[in-house]
């Protein structure tokens, strides 16, 4: 594990004292929580771009075409 000194605005750090607090967990935790999420939303966009430049028009237009045109069941209706 590693050990770092991150420079915070007071009232960044109160807001996480008091957040963590609220969560019942530690501020370090809270921040390996908040660090681990946005790494992950980082990375899943990562991903959908890659897989979007991967994609294929044709093959996308193919298979849509295959998808029945019927009216929408009884709750799937667009809001």
């Amino acid at each position: 594990m590693t050990a770092f000194t991150v420079r915070l605005p007071n009232s960044v750090h109160q807001k996480i004292k008091e957040l963590a607090l609220r969560e019942g967990i530690s501020v370090n935790q809270f921040i390996v929580c908040a660090v681990s999420e946005k790494m992950a939303s980082v990375l899943t966009l990562d991903f959908l771009k890659s897989e979007a430049t991967a994609g294929n028009r044709n093959d996308f237009n193919h298979y849509l075409s295959m998808v029945p045109d019927l009216a929408a069941q009884v709750g799937d209706e667009p809001v």
